[in-house]
């Protein structure tokens, strides 16, 4: 069985100090709480935590040809999304209430009905782009048996309240590894539709291009829709600009064929989106960890 991670003071302090803004925040009403937490993590967090420098430096290494005017933008736009989803997750019913009349756009959108209807298994792949639990309540509201693969945090007290609140979206949800596995094999045989993000830097990955750049990718999520023949479907929820509403789209699955084929395509579905709407994207992750060479060109590590 995975190893739980250990206890550790720091972690301890850093979420009692989570709780109590939490706590103050969600006494306010939604139309106010959402946005100060955005401005909170942009302007008080952010720099603390590097988040800022972070942001900077994967600009610099897969989008050098951005003006500094973009890049500041980026930097005060990406941890302003990330504390709106924050406080949005534990917002509970109130964000579950809004996410049900979501509307749901894009070529992906029949096959999704077609698949339920006929209760076949589907893989919907996203990423720490808008709000990533709205496409999944609004899928929820819908009757659609979603459920989400999630990775235990390594600040074992804040994990326990997290997973408590991303459960009060919807269930059920499977920790990655073998403590999930069971369980998400079971759902899945029998018709589930299992979330997954795909964007995140794994060490068992392939080097896969991503913004031009090899990044860690895991192939799990297209090895997951061949082995149990499942939809592969990149769904996204895209925040608009009143800051507080969504689009979820639905985009046409993946072709089944090669794994690695595949996973690319995913790559590049979110890469779309991204160039887009560059703010809405988790730039604070260490996406190009221990790659970075430059597809193409010279190993430009980040």
């Amino acid at each position: 069985m995975d190893e739980k991670p250990a206890f550790r003071v720091g972690h301890w302090l850093q979420d009692r100090l989570f709780r109590v803004l939490i706590g103050g925040l969600l006494r306010l009403p939604y139309r106010i709480r959402v946005p100060l937490c955005g401005w909170l993590v942009s302007k008080v967090v952010a720099p603390l935590a590097g988040y800022r420098r972070r942001i900077r430096n994967n600009l610099a290494l897969v989008r050098p040809d951005l003006s500094r005017e973009e890049v500041e933008r980026i930097v005060r736009a990406v941890p302003d999304n990330v504390g709106r989803t924050l406080i949005e997750i534990y917002s509970g019913q109130e964000f579950v209430a809004r996410a049900a009349a979501l509307p749901l756009t894009g070529e992906g959108v029949a096959a999704l009905e077609q698949a339920h209807r006929e209760n076949r298994p589907v893989i919907l792949v996203t990423a720490h782009f808008g709000n990533y639990d709205a496409s999944r309540a609004a899928l929820i509201a819908r009757g659609y048996p979603v459920g989400a693969l999630y990775m235990n945090m390594s600040n074992a007290a804040f994990n326990a309240h997290y997973v408590k609140a991303i459960s009060a979206i919807g269930t059920p949800l499977f920790p990655r590894g073998r403590e999930g596995l069971a369980g998400m094999v079971k759902f899945l045989r029998k018709g589930g539709m299992l979330g997954m993000l795909i964007d995140q830097h794994m060490r068992s990955g392939v080097l896969l291009p991503f913004f031009g750049h090899e990044a860690q990718t895991a192939l799990s999520a297209a090895e997951l829709a061949l082995k149990y023949d499942a939809l592969c479907v990149p769904v996204y929820a895209l925040r608009q600009q009143d800051g507080l509403s969504f689009e979820v789209i639905v985009e046409a699955p993946v072709p089944h064929g090669d794994p690695v084929a595949m996973t690319q395509a995913l790559n590049d579905s979110l890469e779309r989106l991204v160039r887009r709407h560059m703010g809405q994207w988790f730039w604070i992750h260490k996406r190009w960890k221990h790659a970075g060479r430059e597809v193409g060109g010279p190993d430009r590590r980040a």
